[in-house]
């Protein structure tokens, strides 16, 4: 059946649908949207006549049978991110797949802690595609994508130099179902619960108001902001793939698990590589367990810190712990700099934050080949999928081709490229054709889901990246958008003594 909707996908049109990406929480700063202030009319989106690549009748019966509180609408629009998910971007539901053992266990607690809808656990994968350590252009950061002021005075998170609690999976799952209990208490109606998640209330209520008090998200549906007209049928679409992946041929490959702990609470400086090193356990394995934390050190003024070490590899430090507490807490010979505060960051109390380094490595002087990353522009959902169609290649196999030097060569994944040509094995001929869909576009989500990914397998393969400095970068920015490096590696490899970067600044990333 599968391959017959695929071969109809070849030869008929592409799918159509609006929805938005960046999505965030812009709590108390939220930005007014600007529109016209014409009444608009409450009519439900139109969407062309076409031909479908699953059958609506499988769907709809089945979105149905999903429905608890948080009412799946089936129309031409959900439908649309059904198939968006099933056929252009299916890499992307193996993914959510993949990771979702990981972090629905943590969702399921917190909503059940705060009376919440245990569906809205499907809300996150389409805001940060289940990457922990991800930030936005627009600032937002984490699983549920909040600004840094939203975060640290309305929900008490801590951001800083050194720690960024919007990255902590706990910490920010639980601001973030506070958040939306807030909000359902405000419209009692949990589509447009979603949509002032993505948008703010403020924008919301304009919307109500202009669409002649509408109290459903498809009743003010018009009156939107277009980015977020498609939240709520990207959520539903969502839903249904997770539920359903299965039925369209979709499956996880590498499926990760979480990470069972113990913590230590930490009264002062501690060196993170010191302490992996003599405790023997990996420090990815920390990092993964900590994504909240920056840098590799936590400061001397570090009081009552809760690291999550891994349980399995714990024994050698409990029977150790006294010893290598000594060593790892010793402060290095160091000099001490005080620096300005970033408007990016915004410490969590009145005190300037205090940077202790160790003395700076000088800079290579042989600059080694250095590989450049083919920027993307990532965009909402409505304008990839209307707007910017994917574009069809054919590419025909040479010798000693393999499907991931052919991936990389345009940009796309793997695991797509095998569904578009129904290959069940990554097996490939010389002289095969391959049909290959290049999106002028991605959506964010898709980008953050794939971000860290990239990023480890660069580092793996030894290979230099480096990124250009733009206007309103920063060392801390810099770290979190290639996987999370330290800003003390930054400046290790690029002989940076300071704390600032200029733009046109060649900064090296791996």
């Amino acid at each position: 059946m599968i391959f017959a909707t695929i071969r109809s996908y070849i030869i008929g049109s592409l799918l159509l649908a609006s929805a938005t990406i960046n999505a965030q929480v812009t709590g108390s700063t939220e930005q007014p949207v600007t529109t016209d202030t014409t009444t608009v009319s409450n009519a439900q989106p139109v969407v062309p006549e076409q031909t479908w690549l699953i059958d609506p009748t499988i769907v709809q019966p089945r979105l149905q049978a999903l429905q608890k509180e948080i009412p799946l609408t089936y129309n031409a629009t959900t439908h649309q991110f059904v198939e968006y998910f099933a056929y252009r971007k299916p890499s992307f539901t193996k993914t959510m797949l993949e990771r979702k053992g990981v972090y629905f266990p943590i969702y399921e607690k917190y909503l059940k802690k705060y009376g919440l809808p245990d569906e809205l656990k499907y809300l996150s994968l389409i805001e940060s595609g289940l990457n922990p350590k991800v930030i936005s252009r627009a600032g937002a950061g984490g699983l549920w994508q909040f600004m840094p002021k939203t975060a640290r005075i309305d929900f008490g998170l801590r951001i800083d130099e050194y720690i960024d609690e919007r990255f902590d999976p706990e910490k920010a799952t639980e601001a973030a179902c506070r958040y939306m209990r807030q909000l359902y208490n405000i419209f009692g109606d949990w589509h447009l619960v979603l949509a002032a998640y993505n948008t703010g209330p403020g924008n919301v209520r304009r919307a109500i108001r202009r669409c002649n008090g509408g109290q459903t998200f498809w009743a003010i549906y018009n009156c939107l902001p277009r980015e977020t007209r498609g939240y709520v049928p990207q959520y539903i679409g969502m839903v249904y793939m997770i539920n359903h992946a299965d039925s369209h041929d979709i499956f996880p490959e590498n499926i990760e698990t979480a990470v069972a702990h113990d913590t230590i609470h930490v009264n002062s400086y501690l060196d993170l590589d010191k302490l992996a090193s003599l405790s023997s356990i990996n420090l990815e394995e920390i990092q993964k367990l900590n994504p909240h934390v920056l840098t590799h050190i936590l400061p001397g003024h570090t009081r009552n810190f809760a690291l999550r070490l891994p349980k399995t590899d714990i024994a050698f430090f409990k029977a150790n712990r006294q010893a290598i507490l000594d060593s790892a807490t010793k402060l290095p010979p160091v000099f001490v700099e005080t620096i300005q505060p970033n408007p990016e960051i915004l410490a969590s109390n009145d005190e300037k934050p205090i940077i202790i380094t160790t003395p700076v490595m000088g800079a290579a002087t042989t600059e080694p080949k250095m590989v450049v990353e083919q920027e993307i522009v990532e965009d909402d959902i409505e304008d990839v999928v209307i707007n910017k169609k994917p574009k069809k290649k054919y590419y025909t196999v040479r010798k000693k081709d393999n499907l991931t030097e052919i991936a990389e060569k345009f940009d796309v994944e793997v695991y797509d490229i095998k569904v578009w040509n129904r290959l069940h094995k990554s097996t490939i001929q010389p002289g095969q054709k391959l049909v290959i869909y290049k999106e002028s576009a991605v959506t964010s989500q898709v980008k953050y889901a794939k971000n860290n990914h990239r990023e480890k397998e660069a580092v793996k393969r030894g290979k230099t990246r480096f990124h250009s400095v733009q206007d309103g970068d920063t060392l801390w920015n810099i770290s979190q958008r290639y996987g999370g490096i330290s800003i003390d590696k930054l400046k290790k490899l690029n002989g940076i003594k300071g704390n600032v970067v200029k733009a046109g600044m060649k900064i090296r990333v791996s």
